[in-house]
């Protein structure tokens, strides 16, 4: 199902293409100056942006840009073959020179202060890792990274990064000359005072995430550009929604989400991509237990139970009903 704007939507930024280059096969990156020749606002490492694309579309972007320089922001978009018209639209239609309309940069994959950093990258995952480097290389503090993909010529930004920080820092991994990156070796002994950043496909984070069960609670941090799948397990059933702040109560039904549901009973929810990657609709749990589908909360957050992501996840099996903060 397309995602089209929302009726309750954040202010957002016109912005003009400047330049639509090809750093990688497959891979357009597009560099964008703001329409009023201001500058756009400050950002942090690991933030993105919302895009808006004449489709009626929204997807959103890692920022690979340099943070020095607030004048242009640049993304890079992999084409996918199983594009929702998002990279498709963003490849075939989208020239410089023509506007977008952009949200301003937010962050749901922040970099924490640490001595050492490991950062692990596959395919377009390394965009939001290129400017946590900048930060960390400034900083004066140690780091490495490992950037797998298919080949080089898939590989985006690769010879920039390496041109950059040198081969001791940067490692590429191209699969079919030297094979996947070996996570044994990579992530087989904890290191002490060493955060982990990983970005990539779906599959290459479980299995980080499985290797780094053995290092220090809250050392691997993820961002996903897919959320999770749903295991077998998962509630199916329906249940029960009541909006604190209007004493509303709506049923969610088996094939529908909070969101879907609630807007239909007249509540606005600011959201954006529905699809559990921005977290633009996290909404508070007064009570109740969620089932959370969403790549945007951290685990810690998850576990804390007070917040949740009303366009994917659901109440929690066994419970019938969630009141929520809306």
């Amino acid at each position: 199902m397309p995602v089209t704007a929302p009726s309750f939507a954040p202010a957002t930024i016109d912005t003009v293409i400047e330049a639509v280059e090809h750093p990688a096969q497959s891979v357009a990156s597009l560099v964008l100056r703001r329409s009023d020749g201001q500058q756009f606002p400050a950002w942090e490492a690991g933030s993105h942006i919302d895009v808006h694309l004449e489709n009626g579309l929204i997807r959103q972007y890692s920022l690979c840009s340099s943070r020095q320089s607030l004048s242009e922001l640049r993304i890079g978009v992999l084409r996918t073959p199983d594009s929702r018209g998002g990279s498709a639209h963003v490849h075939d239609a989208l020239r410089a020179g023509e506007t977008l309309r952009i949200s301003a940069p937010r962050n749901n994959f922040p970099l924490v202060d640490s001595r050492k950093y490991l950062f692990l990258a596959g395919g377009i995952g390394i965009t939001p890792i290129i400017p946590m480097l900048e930060a960390v290389e400034a900083a004066g503090r140690q780091w490495v990274l490992y950037y797998g993909g298919r080949s080089r010529d898939t590989m985006a930004f690769a010879r920039e990064l390496e041109a950059t920080y040198g081969t001791e820092k940067v490692k590429i991994i191209a699969e079919d000359v030297e094979g996947r990156l070996n996570l044994q070796e990579i992530l087989g002994m904890p290191r002490a005072h060493m955060l982990v950043y990983a970005c990539g496909p779906g599959g290459m984070l479980g299995a980080i995430e499985d290797f780094c069960m053995g290092w220090p609670p809250g050392v691997l941090h993820t961002e996903r550009f897919v959320a999770n799948d749903l295991g077998a397990g998962g509630n199916t059933e329906p249940f029960e929604v009541e909006l604190s702040l209007t004493g509303t109560t709506v049923t969610v039904d088996t094939h529908q989400s909070i969101l879907e549901a609630v807007e239909q009973a007249g509540a606005r929810v600011l959201s954006s991509c529905r699809a559990g990657l921005c977290g633009t609709c996290e909404t508070r749990i007064v009570s109740g237990e969620a089932e959370h589908r969403d790549a945007a909360l951290t685990e810690a957050d998850k576990d804390a139970g007070e917040v949740m992501m009303v366009c994917v996840s659901r109440a929690a099996a066994g419970c019938s009903r969630l009141v929520l903060e809306l």
